[in-house]
């Protein structure tokens, strides 16, 4: 299968020049991924994703956050969370430009999951420019760091807004293949460092998030590790719990753990990811069918 890989630059809050890629299977693209990845990630690590998606005729763009991967910026460091938000905003509008026609489905891990859920509940008016939204292992729960350095970042939020710590997260929790993190120890483009303002703008959001769950309106896909030790899964049960949108689906894998595209079951999940998918495809064109069948 020919496949066709491209690299450029987005223009973020501020005129940051954010790194994306983007991949394309050969012949007519029937759908658009837009993936945005976790704290300390970056765009290219998603390779099981690209590499399941592309055979199905989807496009997958991806998005290196400011602070992370080939963007610049301090790592770990915003000066608000509207940053991340308004940065993925323009990363969306920019595609939708490019593919006027193309369904487009947002994806988030880890803290993408957050930043994308955020997003669509500040901004509902964009709605109607997605197919769906796909949240895995979404931060909106108890997330693993120490006490210790919550209060850390809390302290010197105002006063030293850039003082940057380890986050100090288990990277042996991400998967259950040794071999995965293996490579994210080689990775010289991940990194583990949140400084004081993330740490504080990071738990406001969270908070907002969580209190604002009522006013989701858009369809909905939540993948979870059971056993994900990073981002306890009960976080994302109860922002599930709380959404009143009637489209809207949370699978839990029980023994999986927070990288759920490269863990052990990663084929299972990409399977549930592409069926969802699809699905939300097929809904969309029997909706249209009847306006097609008119003229």
């Amino acid at each position: 299968m020919t496949t066709y890989h491209s690299v450029g630059t987005l223009k973020g809050v501020g005129g940051l020049d954010l790194y994306y890629q983007n991949w394309n299977p050969d012949g007519k693209v029937k759908g658009i991924l837009v993936l945005i990845h976790g704290l300390g990630g970056h765009s290219g690590l998603y390779g099981n994703i690209i590499e399941h998606l592309l055979p199905q005729k989807y496009s997958v763009y991806a998005l290196d956050l400011r602070g992370h991967g080939n963007s610049p910026g301090q790592r770990g460091y915003i000066n608000a969370w509207a940053e991340y938000r308004d940065d993925v905003r323009n990363f969306v509008k920019m595609i939708r430009q490019q593919n006027p026609e193309c369904p487009i489905f947002l994806f988030g891990h880890s803290m993408g999951g957050m930043i994308v859920l955020e997003y669509i509940l500040r901004y509902p008016e964009d709605n109607s420019a997605l197919q769906g939204v796909i949240a895995v292992a979404p931060s909106v729960g108890e997330v693993k760091v120490s006490l210790v350095r919550v209060l850390l970042g809390k302290m010197l939020s105002q006063v030293w807004p850039r003082f940057s710590l380890n986050t100090g997260l288990d990277m042996t929790a991400g998967s259950r293949d040794p071999q995965v993190i293996a490579a994210y120890v080689q990775d010289p483009l991940r990194h583990t460092r949140a400084t004081a303002r993330f740490s504080t703008e990071f738990f406001a959001t969270l908070k907002w998030i969580q209190t604002h769950a009522q006013e989701w309106q858009a369809p909905l896909l939540i993948l979870h590790g059971g056993a994900d030790r990073i981002v306890l899964p009960e976080g994302s049960k109860i922002f599930y719990q709380r959404i009143n949108y009637p489209d809207k689906l949370r699978i839990e894998y029980p023994e999986a753990y927070h990288d759920l595209h490269c863990d052990l079951n990663y084929q299972e999940v990409l399977i549930d990811l592409s069926n969802w998918m699809n699905k939300h495809l097929i809904t969309e064109m029997a909706t249209l069918e009847p306006i097609m069948t008119n003229e």
